[in-house]
């Protein structure tokens, strides 16, 4: 019996994936559309020798062509821009220059975030370039500056479609001049800091222009409202006078040295003293491929995740913000899902919050050719805190099919070793297949993946798939996903929390196979009143539901809501929640060290409300509120926010949210605080403070965090970094600890 319902369920997963992929295929079909033409400009050489100082002294910028004329994104998305902006672009034999014009077209100082790097796109007055090198509509660089010199670059991946990510850094040149009706920006990107292939004569390229004060975003190649400004299929073309070539060497050298004093207090400890040392390496094996190396790496000790009120029974996701993993990331990281990942990058060199030292890692990765790109890690831990030695190898390889889908392969393999042996009872390997779709015209986007896991003593039910598709247009929006994970499939080095639940009856961690179903339909009424404040209101009807592998819900999450998106920049919304939470063990509900709620199925039902006020004014609010039943009780929830721009070199921010829980269980109502406070000042553009305050009941952790970072030179900073954490019962300390860390950039 027990093999017949594993047969059945394998077909059945099986089974929607193929339904799934024929789908999208027939789409592809359908999809055929003429697309809008596309804005081209020619990339000339020249061999003048331009300065980065924000003049257009150089001869060659009056004999380029203009790329102007830019249209509208928002609030609209039909005309052109009332805050002009022109764009000239050239290049040398080691750089690609632009020099960008921004006209002002509304009264008023400028609106910027900070002067601190990777400022927020959206939040400040902004010029940036979209970078699309391989022409694959896939994956892309972005570089942006705002009108006193801060810069901001990241990486563009999936087309654009979820955004970009600011987390990768690399050297570039800029400089920002303001006049009284303009402010003008020159800037040089090396050929060194960039992927292309050689010989090719067609890039896609965009230039964008953020104008908060009038609210208003534009962009050289018309992009869809619907869409972010940076998404790669509305790209234009940048025609190549010449079939772009490698520019020398590519190696860079990134050596650190780190010093760290640290005192326990509550366990009574001394004073520990430490130092650590270290290399990461870049290397360009060709323009489109990049080899990494690291050798004892230093990743964690300047970065520190900031807390939240965590009421799920399952772990929350934080991002990777460490060097060595970022570049060509998506090669890796978005096989699966969000919440099926068969490798999560932060699970190497940690172990349940511990750090295991890494000893070293290589990593290759970028793009063969035309349609082919491969990317291969090795990395090699110590053994420690009751750990072994482990090394972890990831391949992958992704081919470019249709216009903008590819099909992708990885293959990970975590292997344990003893006393420098390979221990062959300890092994975790995952094998699997990813068929990512996006339509030439990006309104449909869908996915469809199978994995499977191998380890020892092997057990059946040990493959995970899911599908995923969204259509949506300017008015419509409709979304379909499912995903289904065997009880036996194993991600040690993957990201998977719905699989596992802790027994405490047992006192151990078990497994579940579960399934998820997940479709949302909205729609968006837009204002076609000229003096309207509104931009649109829209409605939306969202589930995201969970079964067990005999289809009977665990956990049920079906909202509707309502929003309102004004010009102004500020946003209302209101939604209905009914839910479902099937407790298979007493738990505590209150996730703060109180009495047991007994097992069983609890429906409930809760109303939210949300408000955000004008984003360009220099005091910025938001408000949240909950209220309505939770399991067997009620819970209150508020909270917000309140930011004042010390503008440009600073801001001030206030964040606060309280639940109330009122359980029948329980002798006393239980209330969760999380209040956070946080400074940060940009005395120039290279030298910033931040300090932030995290007061946290539901841990019963004070955290006090001070960073200072002084950016003497392109990619090289001096760090020192001051923390405290103590016992909100009594503001007791608990421990302190002072990390100076340098990292020097050679190139």
């Amino acid at each position: 019996m027990g093999f017949t319902r594993e047969i059945h369920l394998f077909i059945l997963s099986q089974y929607l994936m193929n339904r799934i992929l024929l789908i999208l295929f027939l789409l592809v079909s359908f999809a055929g559309f003429t697309q809008k033409p596309m804005p081209s400009v020619l990339m000339t050489k020249t061999t003048e020798e331009i300065e980065i100082d924000g003049d257009m002294n150089e001869e060659i910028w009056a004999s380029l062509p203009v790329a102007k004329d830019f249209f509208i994104n928002t609030p609209v998305d039909s005309g052109y821009a009332k805050s002009k902006t022109e764009v000239r672009i050239c290049y040398d034999r080691k750089n690609i220059y632009i020099f960008a014009t921004c006209y002002n077209s509304g009264k008023g100082p400028y609106v910027i975030e900070s002067l601190k790097r990777d400022f927020t796109y959206s939040n400040s007055d902004a010029f940036s370039i979209v970078i699309d090198p391989y022409n694959d509509h896939t994956n892309g660089f972005n570089f942006g500056i705002n009108p006193y010199g801060a810069q901001l670059e990241g990486l563009i991946q999936n087309g654009g479609t979820f955004g970009g990510s600011t987390s990768w850094d690399n050297v570039w040149y800029s400089k920002v001049k303001r006049h009284s009706d303009r402010w003008v920006v020159e800037i040089a990107i090396p050929f060194t800091s960039i992927r292309f292939n050689e010989g090719a004569n067609l890039w896609r390229i965009n230039f964008t222009r953020n104008d908060v004060k009038t609210n208003e975003s534009s962009s050289w190649s018309a992009v869809p409202r619907n869409f972010g400004i940076n998404t790669l299929t509305y790209c234009g073309n940048l025609n190549w006078d010449k079939p772009v070539k490698k520019s020398g060497k590519n190696v860079a050298i990134i050596p650190y040295v780190t010093g760290n004093s640290s005192k326990n207090y509550e366990n009574n400890t001394d004073t520990e003293l430490g130092y650590n040392a270290g290399a990461d390496a870049k290397i360009g094996v060709s323009s489109s491929l990049q080899l990494d190396l690291t050798i004892n790496p230093d990743f964690s000790q300047v970065e520190v995740d900031r807390q939240v009120t965590n009421l799920s029974r399952f772990s929350l996701f934080f991002p990777e913000r460490r060097n060595f993993f970022l570049e060509n990331s998506d090669l890796f990281a978005n096989f699966g899902f969000s919440q099926i990942r068969p490798f999560f990058s932060r699970k190497v060199g940690l172990d349940n919050g511990q750090i295991i030292p890494i000893l070293a890692g290589a990593r290759l990765s970028g793009k063969i050719g035309k349609d082919w790109r491969i990317g291969v890690m090795n990395i090699q831990t110590e053994g420690q805190l009751g750990t072994s030695p482990q090394n972890y190898t990831v391949a992958a390889v992704q081919r470019k099919v249709l216009k903008n889908s590819n099909l992708g392969f990885i293959v990970m393999n975590q292997q344990g070793f003893n006393d420098r042996k390979i221990n062959f009872a300890d092994y975790n390997r995952i094998i699997g297949v990813d068929f990512n779709f996006l339509s030439p015209k990006n309104d449909w986007i869908g996915k469809v993946f199978s994995h499977h896991s191998f380890s020892p003593n092997q057990q059946k039910n040990s493959f995970a798939n899911a599908s995923f598709l969204r259509y949506s247009t300017q008015t419509f929006r409709f979304m379909w996903n499912h995903e289904y994970v065997g009880e036996n499939y194993t991600a040690n080095v993957g990201f998977v929390p719905r699989q596992t639940r802790f027994n405490p009856d047992l006192g151990v961690f078990q497994k579940q196979t579960f399934w998820r179903l997940e479709p949302e339909v909205a729609y968006r009424f837009y204002s076609k009143k000229d003096n309207s404040k509104l931009i649109y209101h829209g409605s939306s009807l969202y589930l995201d539901q969970y079964l067990d592998n005999n289809f009977k819900n665990t956990d049920y999450f079906l909202a509707y809501t309502h929003s309102f998106i004004f010009k102004n920049t500020s946003e209302i919304s209101v939604s209905i929640r009914e839910n479902f939470t099937k407790l298979f063990f007493d738990t505590d509900v209150s996730f703060a060290g109180n009495d047991l709620l007994v097992k069983g199925g609890y429906n409930y039902t809760n109303a939210r409300i949300q408000i955000q006020s004008n984003q360009r004014k220099k005091i910025v609010a938001t408000a949240s509120s909950i209220l309505g039943e939770y399991y067997n009780g009620t819970r209150l929830n508020y909270g917000g926010s309140l930011s004042y721009r010390l503008q440009p070199y600073g801001k001030l921010s206030l964040s606060f949210n309280q639940n109330h829980f009122y359980l029948p269980h329980l002798s006393e109502s239980v209330d969760l605080t999380l209040i956070g406070a946080e400074t940060e000042f940009s005395f120039t553009k290279s030298i910033f403070f931040t300090t932030f305050f995290q007061y946290n009941t539901q841990v019963k952790n004070f955290n006090i965090n001070s960073r200072f970072q002084w950016r003497f030179k392109p990619m090289s900073d001096l760090f020192l970094v001051y923390s405290e954490n103590y016992l909100t019962d009594n503001l007791s300390i608990r421990n302190r600890s002072l990390v100076v860390k340098f990292v020097y950039w050679f190139q």
